[in-house]
């Protein structure tokens, strides 16, 4: 593959049906239902949870949109895309990001495909491990047939799979909805938005295959939005009706009528989430090393994310992956603004060629806008990694902002996104005194 290859127009063969059903099973997620443990704050009422995840995923899912949107206006991948904010070297930095963030999201699918089939079928885990690995990466081979097939038949399972589990669960007596209050409001937002956010980096890869721009956001935002609130739904639901936390909400929505089938259906649809990450491992690569074979890209990152599988316990990490996912929030934000405001003020448009030139003026706003993420909600990490936010910790009481209960993602988006338009505009002005 060539650097013309990676900013050529691509082959536009995914209307909004196709990018719905993609969207849509990629936020259906056994994930979701886990990470939902940690939104269910103590002494908060159940409606102020469930409102939290309708807020964090109208927010997540239109900046998702809005990237997947820009992909297919452009045509070019995710991390090509940057190229137009940074220029082509400086892209590098959130493609090396994104490379990490792939990877690991990689593994911890894998990893929840086999915890889940070990528990479904108590057989060896390692064999489960195998199996997801080498399925995701021949999905990986083949994306867009993987797309069509997930529209067309996929997302219809995996939606009755999430409908009967859902049914189920509230026919159980469910706590009163204003028993509590909203206390810790915007820190469940924060952990919702970051599961659509995550996927920003990764949008245009698969929207610059779009029709239309209109398709992309439509189906990325209302598709990913809509299975983000059910499934993050089911899991709040069955953390209040059945008392339990990380993977026994798995195990216990098992016990319900039938549901190993549901289960078994959503397990095989959490191969796309794989998939998609490994085929976007790829892509980003490329970006850094044109000449590099997507196939053989895909390949060895499918045997690194498996081998990691087998050996690492992938949810001592996820903290670390929310830690990444705060460096995108910023970025989105600048990304965004860049892009729909500045570029229609400059001269030179978006560009994504080999020759973009370096913008070292745009990673401030990026940079400040991760430094107001961390002080206002200061990323958990464990063991070696807890002097990280022990360091934020510090910062944040130094600044009084210890207990503030603001939305660290809004506070990131807002001076990210404001500080992008002020160093725009200076910069716009600067080149146009220096050609004058």
């Amino acid at each position: 593959m060539t650097t013309a290859t990676l900013t050529a127009t691509p082959v536009r063969t995914l209307g909004l049906r196709s990018q719905l059903g993609l969207w849509g099973n990629l936020g259906i997620s056994l994930l979701l239902p886990v990470a939902a443990t940690y939104i269910v704050l103590s002494g908060q009422s159940l409606l102020a949870t469930l409102l939290a995840v309708v807020v964090g995923a109208v927010i997540g899912s239109t900046l998702l949109g809005l990237a997947a949107a820009a992909g297919a206006r452009t045509g070019a991948p995710a991390m090509v895309l940057m190229r137009g904010l940074l220029g082509t070297r400086l892209s590098s930095l959130p493609t090396a990001a994104n490379l990490v963030q792939c990877v690991g999201w990689a593994t911890f699918e894998i990893f929840v495909i086999a915890e889940v089939a070990t528990q479904l079928t108590d057989g060896p885990r390692w064999v489960f491990v195998l199996v997801g690995g080498v399925l995701a990466t021949v999905m990986a081979l083949h994306p867009l047939g993987v797309v069509h097939l997930l529209a067309r038949y996929a997302v219809w399972a995996a939606v009755a799979s999430t409908a009967y589990l859902l049914v189920q669960v509230l026919r159980e007596p469910l706590p009163g909805l204003t028993d509590g209050d909203f206390g810790g409001f915007w820190l469940s937002v924060d952990l919702v938005i970051a599961l659509p956010v995550s996927w920003v980096p990764l949008a245009a890869d698969y929207a610059r295959h779009s029709r239309s721009a209109t398709a992309s956001f439509l189906g990325a935002s209302v598709g990913y939005g809509t299975a983000t609130i059910l499934f993050f739904a089911l899991g709040v639901l069955a953390v209040k009706v059945y008392g339990v936390t990380g993977f026994d909400v798995v195990a216990q929505l098992l016990l319900l009528p039938v549901a190993v089938v549901a289960v078994l259906i959503l397990v095989l649809d959490e191969l796309d989430e794989a998939f998609a990450n490994l085929y976007s491992t790829a892509v980003s690569a490329q970006n850094l090393r044109p000449g590099w074979d997507r196939r053989h890209l895909v390949l060895g990152v499918g045997a690194l994310a498996t081998v990691l599988a087998l050996t690492v316990d992938a949810t001592g990490y996820e903290p670390f992956l929310f830690l990444l996912g705060a460096v995108f929030v910023p970025l989105t934000a600048t990304f965004l603004v860049a892009y729909y405001l500045l570029a229609r003020r400059s001269r030179t448009g978006w560009d994504v060629s080999a020759g973009a030139p370096a913008r070292w003026e745009m990673l401030l706003p990026w940079a400040v806008g991760f430094v107001a993420y961390q002080l206002v909600a200061p990323t958990a990490l464990t063991g070696w990694a807890q002097g990280w936010t022990s360091w934020w910790t510090a910062r944040q009481a130094d600044v009084g902002l210890s207990g503030s209960g603001w939305s660290a993602s809004l506070v990131s988006l807002a001076v990210a996104g404001g500080l992008t338009v002020a160093v725009g505009l200076v910069s716009q002005r600067v080149r146009r005194t220096v050609r004058a």
